[in-house]
């Protein structure tokens, strides 16, 4: 099976930090349409998030999995196809194998769908997204402008585009 792996804060919701709240939720403009182009192309899409807000008891695994499924309702309703969701709740600290740039997340999907690595795509706000699928193994990558501050010049990303609105550009 061949997945586009994407970020949550920033890529596809504006990151607010710790977001806890659906009224805090705001989807980054033209993210069903991408989606919608993705699932066109015959990718399946699994959304994986750091979510170290739980960790430090910010919120709690059940304020993040209302806000998950009131996404996944969104989702949804726009003829999007979410495949799976996959959330590390640890903090930085904790070293996990789960939590970005490791590749916990990815081993778990993999496990279950049996990806083919060199068709897969990561797309991330952060250059430790970047980090995440090339430790896993695949080469094709999108670092979106729409949530953290990025160094251009030291990017190891494939591509860097200004939000996923613009996944066309790269993704055919």
């Amino acid at each position: 099976m061949k997945v586009v792996f994407i970020d949550r804060d920033g890529v596809i919701n504006k990151d607010v930090g710790y977001l806890d709240k659906i009224e805090d939720f705001q989807f980054i403009d033209g993210v069903f349409t991408s989606f919608r182009y993705l699932q066109s192309l015959g990718f399946s899409l699994v959304i994986i998030t750091n979510q170290s807000g739980i960790g430090r008891g910010y919120f709690s695994d059940y304020d993040f999995h209302v806000v998950n499924n009131w996404m996944l309702d969104k989702f949804s309703h726009e003829n999007v196809n979410i495949l799976d969701v996959l959330y590390c709740p640890h903090k930085p600290l904790d070293l996990c194998t789960c939590r970005k740039p490791n590749t916990g997340m990815l081993e778990t999907i993999n496990k279950k769908y049996n990806i083919i690595k060199k068709e897969s795509w990561l797309i991330g706000d952060k250059e430790s997204d970047i980090d995440t699928a090339i430790n896993f193994g695949i080469t094709n990558t999108v670092l979106v402008e729409s949530g953290q501050e990025i160094d251009k010049k030291n990017s190891k990303a494939n591509f860097i585009l200004p939000s996923i609105k613009f996944i066309d550009s790269c993704i055919t």
